[in-house]
């Protein structure tokens, strides 16, 4: 494909993404919680889309399609099981962190932690974590638009260009208006993601198995159809993104910025929706791809190869799709990660800075997360799906201090300080080193670490004197919220 289509589209893509912007630029008031949070004033459609674009990023059409490619059907039970175990703890978080959100004003969930066990370090140290974490899977987002770019263009855009436009779209998107920009055009990319792969799909099913698609892969590639996933791989891989929604600091923020209860069952059906139909049609691409382009030696080659065998319109609109996944996951990672840095890490070290000055170092950081994260994506650092799985294994450390945040009320500073430290330490040398003690991957060993040190640790201190108004106040969310509402 000729790389002035590829170059039309990402412009005309753009075009329709910056009016957008530049509507939601026209709606910007000032200060923190309407730069980062839009005011707490998303509804329900615009919600559901921007936690879904969120999530949902490059990983699925070519991290997902090339797992599938790769290991078969247990991807697919990997990512339900994952959609399942989101909607449970949505349901069950999303109102605690928007009800203490709107009672003590947090921005981040460092700032939530560090503020619900009353010790600064705290949100420091979760602040810290979530950087080292999350920017290889910032990278990954670029990588795939890069391998995209590269394959579809033979070459024609190499992929360090390839992977440094969509940093530069994100940035323009993220910079000008803050999160209302994020998520009004994070309702575009949703659509262009659905229509595109839908699209897809039928092209496939009409032109490229005419004698039924699941009959011929199950004729050609059986053992593509059973699970042969081992059960520490599956938990190695799952465990991390079953709490990846709670983790993830981009999307825990985003529970935050819904306006009213309405919006938080909104956002989660919207999500639920969305999340099946794009698993099942990049489960479907990936198995589709073991019959029409066999014998690949590098998995997350898969897609791109699968598209350079369509017409060029539909290959066009399933690239800029990609490309969308891309940055509305890069732009909410940014975003949300320069919001950290200002809030929990500058303000730690200049306790009486204004909020003004807090937003402009927050708004100062964002190129430089770009920056850095491009610079990571030139690595090329192994398999998409695998990075990213490494990533939210990563914060795995914090789960235990999470969870004991909102339903502990013995849980102590000293006990996050002292789990979350040491379990990140080995979950990170377990992963570079390629160690897997007992068969066991690193995400669990780091949560069996952090659980162990919290609840001891726990018992051995005192607790924080806000830990019993917190957890009364979140528990009982529903009558506080209509307390807020009169």
């Amino acid at each position: 494909m000729s790389s002035i289509w590829i170059y039309l589209a990402i412009v005309i893509w753009f075009a329709f993404g910056a009016l957008i912007s530049w509507q939601a630029r026209k709606r910007l008031g000032k200060g923190i919680a309407e730069y980062f949070l839009a005011n707490r004033k998303i509804g329900s459609v615009i919600g559901a889309f921007t936690l879904s674009t969120t999530v949902y990023s490059a990983f699925m059409m070519i991290g997902l399609v090339g797992l599938v490619y790769k290991t078969g059907i247990g991807a697919f039970g990997f990512e339900i099981v994952f959609l399942v175990a989101s909607l449970v703890l949505l349901a069950i978080f999303i109102p605690r962190f928007w009800i203490a959100g709107k009672k003590y004003g947090y921005v981040t969930p460092a700032e939530l932690l560090g503020d619900r066990y009353q010790n600064r370090a705290i949100a420091v140290i979760v602040a810290i974590i979530f950087i080292v974490t999350l920017i290889p899977y910032t990278s990954v987002q670029l990588m795939g638009a890069g391998l995209l770019a590269e394959t579809l263009s033979g070459g024609g855009i190499p992929y360090w260009l390839g992977s440094l436009i969509l940093p530069i779209i994100a940035f323009i998107y993220a910079w000008w208006a803050g999160m209302r920009s994020v998520a009004w055009t994070d309702a575009l990319q949703g659509t262009i993601m659905l229509v595109g792969s839908l699209a897809l799909l039928g092209f496939i099913a009409i032109y490229l198995f005419p004698e039924g698609m699941f009959t011929t892969i199950a004729a050609s590639f059986p053992e593509k159809l059973k699970f042969t996933w081992g059960f520490n791989m599956w938990l190695g891989l799952t465990l991390p993104w079953i709490f990846f929604m709670l983790l993830i600091p981009q999307v825990s923020q985003r529970f935050f910025i819904l306006k009213d209860v309405k919006s938080i069952r909104g956002m989660i059906i919207g999500f639920g929706i969305f999340g099946l139909i794009y698993t099942v049609l990049v489960t479907i691409f990936g198995l589709a791809a073991l019959h029409i382009v066999p014998g690949l030696e590098v998995a997350d080659q898969a897609m791109p190869s699968l598209l350079s065998l369509v017409p060029t319109a539909l290959a066009l609109t399933i690239a800029i799709s990609i490309f969308a996944a891309s940055v509305s996951t890069i732009n909410s990672i940014v975003l949300s990660l320069s919001s950290i840095v200002g809030r929990d890490i500058y303000r730690a070290l200049s306790p009486t800075i204004s909020e003004n000055r807090e937003l402009f170092w927050g708004k100062m950081l964002i190129p430089i997360m770009f920056l850095v994260a491009w610079g990571f994506a030139q690595l090329k650092l192994g398999m998409i799906g695998i990075l990213s799985t490494m990533s939210s294994g990563g914060l795995m450390s914090i789960l235990p201090a999470l969870i004991g945040a909102f339903f502990w009320k013995r849980g102590t500073a000293a006990a996050v300080i002292a789990s979350s430290i040491p379990s990140v330490i080995v979950i990170g040398w377990f992963y570079i080193a390629g160690l897997k003690p007992l068969g066991i991957w690193p995400p669990v060993w780091g949560l069996i670490i952090s659980t162990v040190i919290y609840v001891v640790v726990s018992y051995l201190t005192r607790p924080p004197e806000k830990a019993g108004e917190f957890v009364d106040y979140t528990k009982n969310w529903q009558a506080n919220a209509k307390a807020l509402k009169e």
